[in-house]
């Protein structure tokens, strides 16, 4: 890889050399790198575009790291990973992509990814998107994301946009069986002419099924944003979903919060709320010496983290 492309992997994954364990990484449209594991198997469809990633039951503490890069500008992708995830598992996965345009043309990348994730394991999974390029192509991505947890399987999703991406329609579904636990935290920003979608559906089917959706965003300058979260209560189970948002400039942000209990038993919340900095925050770091500038940055990082 270029020193681009470097510096784009080590955006979305953090990864500054070859990692230990598992992987497959992804550089304008083709593989550029795979490791696989006594545990941790990755097998190229033979239909479309995409992975297979097969973790076999009772694997614990390891990782899978499966980035995608883009540097050729008008390159449009669509990806389809399957991570079929066995019995009593404990892992982590690290996804996302970056997209360097320095062209006119609009570079795009469409990740579908579906888990299967058995009786009572463990996932942890990391999303990052990231966008750079001096040229007035757009970057456009488009992630979606099928979960299903069986029996006690519990999942935590971080999913996190707060650089240069001009459009983004991001989508969840997801359906929990019995005292299964999905944990969403999602965090964006978008300045310019920005727009970005978030679209949650969580289905609880099973009993005790669990889901806490929480949503953090900022719209700066002429962006907006639309959160979208639905929570389906089908049996005795608990469903919360958040949204908080920072609004800026002259950007718009709409929230959109819906929970449906469709079983006597169903305890479900949803929360929103939008506004500006408040002034009191802005004039007290100003007194330690921030300018206004410094002063709203640290509040939307701190908000952010």
């Amino acid at each position: 890889m270029d020193e681009i492309q470097k510096t784009l992997l080590a955006e979305v994954s953090g990864l500054h050399e070859v990692p230990a364990g598992a992987y497959n990484f992804r550089v304008n449209g083709q593989a550029a790198g795979r490791n696989i594991t006594a545990n941790i198997d990755i097998v190229s469809k033979t239909d479309k575009s995409g992975i297979d990633i097969i973790i076999r039951p009772g694997t614990k503490k390891e990782s899978v790291h499966i980035p995608v890069v883009l540097s050729q500008t008008g390159l449009k992708e669509v990806v389809y990973n399957d991570f079929i995830i066995g019995e009593d598992c404990d892992i982590t996965i690290i996804a996302g992509c970056g997209i360097h345009n320095g062209g006119d043309a609009t570079s795009e990348h469409s990740g579908i990814h579906s888990f299967e994730v058995g009786k009572n394991s463990r996932v942890k999974y990391v999303e990052k998107h990231y966008g750079e390029g001096d040229g007035n192509g757009e970057r456009i991505m488009n992630p979606t994301t099928i979960v299903h947890l069986q029996e006690n399987a519990y999942m935590e999703m971080e999913t996190v946009q707060i650089k240069g991406v001009d459009s983004t329609e991001r989508c969840t579904k997801a359906k929990l069986d019995e005292s299964a636990t999905l944990i969403i935290h999602e965090k964006i920003m978008t300045h310019g002419k920005q727009t970005a979608k978030t679209d949650f559906e969580v289905d609880l089917n099973g009993e005790n099924a669990s889901t806490n959706v929480i949503s953090r965003s900022v719209a700066k300058e002429e962006s907006h944003q639309i959160f979208l979260s639905k929570i389906n209560g089908n049996n005795l189970c608990n469903g919360h979903t958040e949204c908080d948002a920072i609004i800026m400039d002259h950007a718009s942000v709409k929230a959109i919060p819906e929970i449906t209990a469709n079983h006597v038993d169903a305890s479900l919340i949803h929360e929103a709320a939008i506004g500006k900095i408040a002034g009191e925050q802005l004039i007290k770091l100003m007194t330690l010496g921030l300018t206004e500038k410094e002063a709203e940055d640290q509040i939307v990082n701190g908000f952010l983290r």
